[in-house]
This record gives structure tokens, C-alpha cells and sequence, in this order.
């Protein structure tokens, strides 16, 4: 598996300490809007800023040798990234653009390092974050390895429900779902297999989807199918 070289922050409500909220937000940082398919930064650009996510949604990837797009991951609101520069990363090894109109809140690294010293709770997240991503680094590394695709796309759509998702009754809702295509990516399969996989388990009930939206009707079935995947 190819080294992971971003990072990137998730659920952190930082309205309190960062824009649109803090009244002299303008000298630390700013805010920043993208139009679809518009460029956040590209690999070999310089690393010195850390990016919030408010509105929108952004994809982190880079290219292989022959020129194909991989993705590591789909972000939303209440994301950011662009960590790998508070660790002394110069320049940026992966892309992000926008997947849609996308406002963010851009934070220099030598701000955020200031802000960090004024607000403890902010250096001990950090902390925790890093530890976090080793940790899912790890299990995304054991699922390529021992699981199959399958496996891989039910797991998928386990923790994508679990992030994302809102209840609505029994019944579990996920807004904005992926493209076949996207998921495929995501998890080191092709369409084709992510297209069979969903289709069974529609045809089984245990989930219903469109371009706009996924609906789980049964956690504990979909968690079974990946057992027995």
C-alpha cells in the first residue's frame, strides 16, 4: 500500500476559534470559495496552510505513473485537512478540488501553530487526531490485504453510514451519496463490482439508493452480509 502522506480533520466544531465567527478572523485567516471542479492546491505546491471545510465538498487524491486519478478520500462539512504541513511537510504529494461549490476557512500554519498555543483544547485534538489516522491507516492496509471486494464495499458503506448518516425511524439516511465510480475508488474495486454489490443488496432490501441519496433499512443485515461476505 502506498504511504499515506495527508491528513485531515473530521467533526471538529471550530466555528468558536476560526471564520466566519471570530471577529478579527481576518488577520489569522480567511475564507475562501471554490467553484466545482476548481483546484484547491495540486501536488509539488507549496504545504503551509491547514483548510476547514464549512460548505461543500472536497476530494483528496493524486495520480499514479500512468495518469490515473486515485482517490483517498471524500470529505463534507465539518471536515478539513491539509494537516500533513504542521508536520513539516514543504510541499503537497496529492491533490484537492472542489466536488462542488465549496466555501473553506484557510489557516497559515504559523497562525494555526499561534492559535494551538492560545487554545489548548485545539493542540490536544491534534493529538488525538494523529493517533486516529494511524489507526485507520492500519485498518484500511488489513482490509486491502485480507478482504475481498466485497467485503470491502459493505465495510465501506458501514462507515459511511455511521459518519454520515441520520436516522429516520428505523431506517438510516445518507444525503449526497457517491458514484459507483467514487466508491469503487474508495475502496480498491472497480464499478462494475460496486454496481453488483448494491443491486444484491437492494434486490435483498436491506438498502435503497439513487444519485442523490443512500437509504439503509437494516444496520444489523448489512452488517451481516459483511460477515459473511
Amino acid at each position: 500500500m502506498q504511504k499515506q502522506t495527508y491528513w485531515y480533520l473530521e467533526n471538529i466544531d471550530v466555528t468558536g476559534i476560526f471564520c466566519p465567527k471570530k471577529v478579527d478572523h481576518g488577520a489569522l485567516h480567511s475564507e475562501k470559495t471554490f467553484k466545482k471542479g476548481e483546484y484547491i492546491y495540486l501536488p509539488e505546491e507549496q504545504a503551509d496552510k491547514i483548510y476547514f471545510l464549512f460548505e461543500g465538498r472536497v476530494k483528496i487524491g493524486n495520480y499514479s505513473e500512468a495518469g490515473k486519478e486515485i482517490t483517498k478520500v471524500l470529505l463534507g462539512p465539518g471536515e478539513g485537512f491539509g494537516l500533513m504541513s504542521m508536520l513539516g511537510g514543504d510541499t503537497h504529494r496529492d491533490f484537492a478540488i472542489a466536488m462542488e461549490k465549496t466555501k473553506l476557512c484557510v489557516v497559515p500554519v504559523d497562525n494555526m501553530k499561534e492559535m494551538m498555543r492560545e487554545h489548548n483544547q485545539l493542540s490536544v485534538f491534534f493529538m488525538r487526531l494523529l493517533g486516529s489516522r494511524m489507526l485507520e491507516m492500519e485498518q484500511r492496509l488489513e482490509s486491502l490485504v485480507f478482504k475481498d471486494s466485497r467485503s470491502r464495499i459493505i465495510e465501506f458503506l458501514i462507515n459511511l453510514v455511521q459518519k454520515r448518516g441520520q436516522r429516520v425511524g428505523y431506517e438510516m439516511l445518507v444525503r449526497k451519496f457517491l458514484t459507483h465510480q467514487e466508491i469503487a475508488n474508495l475502496t480498491a474495486t472497480s464499478r462494475q463490482t460496486v454496481t453488483t454489490v448494491l443491486n444484491e443488496l437492494r434486490n435483498k432490501n436491506i438498502l435503497t439508493f439513487n444519485r442523490k441519496r443512500l437509504l439503509v433499512r437494516d444496520m444489523e443485515l448489512l452488517a451481516k452480509e459483511g460477515e459473511v461476505a
